[in-house]
């Protein structure tokens, strides 16, 4: 499971990494009329729209249990991490394509102070490599799949997720703006910084969507990736032979927190109070090896 000041820290460096690229390349599109320098200025600032909801969903997930949400508030990261998907979505990509798509439709196509731009766009993609790679440090603590796609596709870190698809997404949305850039300078022909536009909302909905559909399954309900079961049976056969974990239910309800449920059999357990006894002692014995898990609920059953 994550490590939630590790997240937070990221998210903090990240937020202030996008805030002067953004800043940076606002002034940049001012100067030279670039349609890919503009779309990376709307996309930095978006970015950083995305890094204060990722903190405030940070902050309210760790709200204690009420009356009216029993189970906590975990899952407010969730939502907020759905925020900043449909956010890159829109104010990122979205705008992106139109702003390519407005560029080649207009009478006004020339490029000013073309290298300042490319000096800007350079600057940021050295700032924003230094934020992907704090991310990256991140990840590759929690990363036990063996690869970043299968970290992503089960990681039940939203928020680190979330950044670093942002940061994967910014650093080659930079690449693609400088690559488009330098051909309408080498060509002399402001259609390719258009094409350069379009090119960047392209990847930003498709990131968008990407994380949409992973963030989505969070906030149905999706069982963590790692297998608890045998652990946890383990734990039961060790205080009580003959005791079995029946039916097993494990559910991620925030960052780096779960609810398990579960069905065990008495075994050699023929009275109440020894039988309360043994569970308690499990229960003690799971959470103290598993401080994720926050709601532990057993039932004892004699069905198999």
């Amino acid at each position: 499971m994550a490590s939630p000041n590790g997240s937070t820290k990221v998210i903090v460096i990240a937020l202030f990494a996008n805030l002067g690229i953004a800043l940076t390349k606002f002034a940049g599109a001012v100067f030279t009329k670039s349609a890919s320098m503009m779309a990376e200025a709307i996309h930095s600032l978006a970015d950083c729209t995305n890094q204060v909801f990722l903190l405030i969903g940070a902050k309210k997930s760790q709200k204690p249990a009420d009356e009216m949400h029993p189970l906590g508030y975990g899952r407010e990261s969730f939502f907020w991490s759905f925020l900043v998907a449909i956010l890159l979505f829109s104010m990122g990509g979205m705008f992106a394509i139109y702003e390519g798509v407005h560029k080649l439709s207009g009478a006004d196509q020339e490029l000013k102070m073309p290298f300042v731009g490319v000096g800007i766009l350079v600057l940021s993609i050295l700032l924003e490599a230094g934020s992907c790679w704090a991310c990256l440090k991140e990840v590759n603590k929690q990363n036990t799949y063996g690869s970043l796609w299968q970290w992503f596709r089960k990681s039940t870190a939203s928020d680190l997720v979330v950044i670093f698809m942002e940061d994967l997404a910014a650093l080659l949305g930079l690449v693609l703006a400088l690559i488009f850039l330098c051909i309408a300078i080498a060509t002399n022909n402001a259609v390719w910084d258009a094409y350069g536009s379009i090119t960047i909302g392209a990847l930003l909905i498709v990131v968008s969507v990407l994380l949409a559909n992973e963030v989505k399954s969070l906030l149905v309900g999706e069982a963590p990736s790692k297998n608890y079961k045998d652990e946890v049976q383990k734990h039961f056969t060790d205080i009580a032979p003959g005791m079995k974990v029946l039916k097993f239910i494990a559910l991620v309800t925030g960052n780096n927190e779960l609810l398990v449920s579960l069905k065990v059999h008495p075994g050699s357990k023929t009275t109440s109070a020894s039988l309360i006894d043994a569970i308690n002692a499990a229960e003690v014995a799971i959470k103290k090896q598993f401080p994720e898990i926050r709601w532990l609920f057993v039932e004892p059953d004699n069905q198999e």
